[in-house]
């Protein structure tokens, strides 16, 4: 079968107004806590839940996987840069010869996020106890779900996080970054992975398995991460923890105590009970 590789060089910015933009990237992030709020709405209704408790949630979730992504990004992958750039960690700016300039938040880690929304969701949980923690976590699987998607949209956009040279004429040849020759799409298969995780979700949601708290949430982490951990065998490093800990990259080795604690969720789930 013949396959074609794909020029890759678009325009990380949607529009621009002197130094100031909309860059792709930010607008997949949009999209995401657009579309998670929009299910979490429906969740809300579906279960006779007030949806005042929604705005605050919605709030938690924003800051905690936001915060968490990006320090995840710093101290798993990039602490030899910012431990000299501690300016940047939480500002949206780089050090550059002709000084600070506006670039968005371009480091933003999905191990981190996760950690980053355990505990904003424990926090939020602390404060408004209309449901257990599990029940929010095994709900908020949905919509992380598909927003993990369009992140990695994001990322293709960007042309970063990419995978290894394909060595065929099969592949993405990412020209803004100055290659000619192609590599696998790594973001478009990691997208199409947690969409396809974010369908088996919802499909399980809709079961008597919604009601086996932690059920879900074990299901996410193990569906998630397996997924992470295998594409992680076509892409490019992202340096980190390899130095110390060789076999696996660095995403290989935050991925394995995810998935086998998802597992243990799904085994510990309460079974549902006969009639």
């Amino acid at each position: 079968m013949y396959f074609s590789k794909i020029d890759w060089a678009p325009s990380e910015t949607l529009f621009k107004i002197g130094s100031f933009g909309i860059h792709y990237y930010s607008l997949m992030f949009i999209i995401a806590f657009g579309l998670g709020y929009y299910i979490m709405k429906n969740i809300f209704k579906d279960e006779k839940i007030s949806l005042d408790y929604l705005e605050s949630l919605f709030v938690y979730m924003v800051l905690s996987i936001l915060i968490g992504a990006r320090l995840g990004d710093v101290f798993f992958y990039s602490w030899d840069y910012y431990q000299d750039h501690l300016l940047e960690i939480l500002l949206p700016i780089r050090d550059t010869p002709n000084g600070y300039t506006f670039t968005g938040f371009r480091g933003l880690a999905s191990h981190g996020a996760v950690i980053g929304t355990l505990i904003g969701l424990y926090l939020y949980q602390l404060k408004f106890k209309e449901r257990p923690i599990l029940w929010l976590l095994d709900r908020v699987t949905i919509p992380v779900a598909i927003g993990a998607s369009f992140v990695r949209l994001g990322n293709f956009m960007n042309s970063e996080i990419v995978g290894k040279y394909s060595n065929s004429n099969f592949g993405v040849v990412f020209l803004n970054r100055g290659e000619n020759l192609p590599r696998h799409p790594a973001q478009l298969y990691e997208a199409m992975g947690y969409f396809i995780l974010f369908f088996i979700l919802r499909q399980v949601y809709k079961t008597e398995n919604r009601n086996r708290q932690g059920y879900l949430i074990g299901l996410f982490f193990a569906g998630m991460f397996t997924i992470r951990f295998f594409i992680e065998f076509i892409k490019e490093s992202q340096g980190g923890l390899e130095e110390f800990l060789p076999l696996f990259s660095t995403g290989q080795w935050l991925s394995i105590p995810l998935v086998l604690l998802g597992l243990f969720l799904m085994w510990r789930a309460p079974k549902p009970k006969k009639a």
